[in-house]
């Protein structure tokens, strides 16, 4: 890692008791290189924070709410560059250099990766190439990609605005005021569960809608519960 940069990786969980300790294991060969792991739990039941502990360089408690975790982390972060990772995405190798190097050689304030979505529906690759595809012309980035930013951004954009639903999108707006996202091409791998779940073809068509409902100004507070969370 550049010694003119740390890079703090921010991982907010919610009861993924089944699955945590091998998410966090995996991201074992970053911190040996100098990055920074905060994993920030929002209140789990089922002794998700007693798995992760082992593998974090800070495990911290803060109201549920995957913005609110997020924000909490990056208020304790020693880096100057963040990485927000969603509990079931894995990053590609290298993916610190690969966000040191490519911030330093473009100049871009904030970023993300490609993504793949891992299962078995013959449709989740054609899903994850229009995501790609679409992050590229919007300049929008989703939290399955690995969105990463410099600290200072972060701050001056207000962090995540701490609404139940769609605060990728949201922090997405104001970074791309200061500049186009940093597109890199290496893919992230993001869990296809919930697609499988609930079938694909229907949750496709509730994230149409409910992303044109939020640019449309819906509260996010309702479209959480139409898309199955429980907001505080």
């Amino acid at each position: 890692m550049s010694a003119a940069h740390r890079l703090t990786v921010i991982v907010p969980v919610l009861n993924e008791a089944e699955s945590i300790a091998a998410r966090l294991a995996a991201l074992r060969p970053l911190r040996e290189r100098g990055c920074e792991l905060i994993v920030a739990d929002g209140g789990s039941a089922d002794g998700t924070p007693e798995l992760a502990f082992p593998h974090a360089d800070r495990l911290i408690t803060a109201p549920k709410g995957r913005a609110k975790q997020m924000n909490a982390g990056a208020a304790l972060a020693d880096g100057d560059l963040l990485l927000f990772l969603h509990a079931d995405t894995e990053l590609p190798p290298h993916a610190d250099r690969l966000i040191i190097e490519g911030l330093e050689a473009t100049g871009r304030q904030w970023g993300r990766f490609d993504v793949a979505i891992t299962g078995q529906h013959r449709l989740l690759p054609v899903i994850a190439g229009f995501m790609n595809r679409r992050s590229r012309l919007t300049g929008v980035a989703t939290g399955d990609q690995g969105m990463f930013m410099r600290k200072a951004a972060f701050e001056a954009c207000g962090g995540f605005p701490e609404i139940p639903l769609m605060e990728d999108i949201a922090l997405s707006d104001r970074l791309r005021r200061r500049g186009p996202p940093l597109c890199l091409k290496e893919r992230a791998l993001t869990s296809g569960r919930r697609w499988e779940r609930n079938g694909v073809i229907p949750t496709i068509l509730l994230m149409w809608r409910l992303r044109l409902a939020f640019f449309l100004g819906a509260d996010p507070r309702r479209l959480a519960r139409t898309y199955g969370y429980a907001p505080d």
